[in-house]
């Protein structure tokens, strides 16, 4: 696995956003957020070393980790990424994002029904950006398709929106003032993937997290421990 992060930066966009990783590594950094810019590793994948081989190896690439890769203000620069992203066809690439509602305006041309190498998350966190986003990610061209409800902020129900999911990744809040997380909402939104055999990866508890009427407080370094621990991810038959 290995990170591409062609632009750094981004503008809360959903219930989700409130205490957001990135906007709190970067006040911690003292760098505005806000500022949305491309990066020195914008052309990452095709560097090529003296030999002509890439530099970076043929892995699962996780893209725009620290924006959203549907950004408004990376439009001018999003086909170039596009062209890199098709040259390197030995490697496989993730991003999430928050605004799946722009994704067909942000395609290139050749798109068709989608590259195979791209996975597409659709960040969700209530049942109110559940049905809005999900509603349009099902109906979307595209080849890998994953939903990722973290922050889980309230239990949901996305059943319906399942077909052509490949995997449901579940998480909790990580801050100091993060909401809770209760632990029956994983264990439902579990069941729902059992029941259309979608894989499903409970990927970090929550700072703050409930079980079994109990509410926990969990270091931050321990959270996807934890979350390992409950030993409840689902592989699709």
């Amino acid at each position: 696995m290995t990170s591409w992060n062609p632009w750094r930066g981004c503008k809360r966009c959903s219930d989700g956003c409130k205490y957001c990783y990135i906007h709190a590594g970067d006040k911690k950094r003292k760098i505005d957020t806000s500022n949305i810019i491309l990066t020195k590793d914008f052309d990452k994948p095709i560097r090529k070393c003296k030999n002509g081989n890439y530099k970076m190896k043929s892995s699962l690439v996780y893209v725009c980790f620290q924006s959203d890769f549907l950004i408004e203000e990376m439009d001018p620069y999003r086909n170039e990424v596009w062209k890199m992203i098709k040259e390197r066809s030995d490697c496989m690439f993730l991003f999430l994002t928050k605004r799946i509602q722009r994704f067909e305006q942000c395609i290139p041309e050749d798109w068709s029904d989608g590259y195979e190498n791209v996975i597409v998350g659709c960040t969700i966190e209530n049942q109110k950006n559940a049905d809005f986003k999900l509603s349009i990610f099902k109906d979307l061209k595209i080849k890998h398709k994953y939903i990722i409800a973290q922050p889980l902020l309230e239990q949901i129900n996305i059943e319906k929106y399942l077909e052509n999911i490949e995997c449901v990744i579940a998480g909790g809040e990580s801050n100091k003032n993060a909401r809770l997380l209760d632990y029956d909402w994983v264990l439902n939104l579990r069941e729902q993937c059992i029941e259309k055999n979608v894989s499903f990866t409970f990927r970090q508890c929550g700072t703050y997290t409930k079980k079994d009427g109990k509410l926990y407080s969990i270091p931050t370094n321990l959270l996807t421990k934890q979350a390992k621990k409950a030993n409840i991810n689902y592989v699709a038959k």
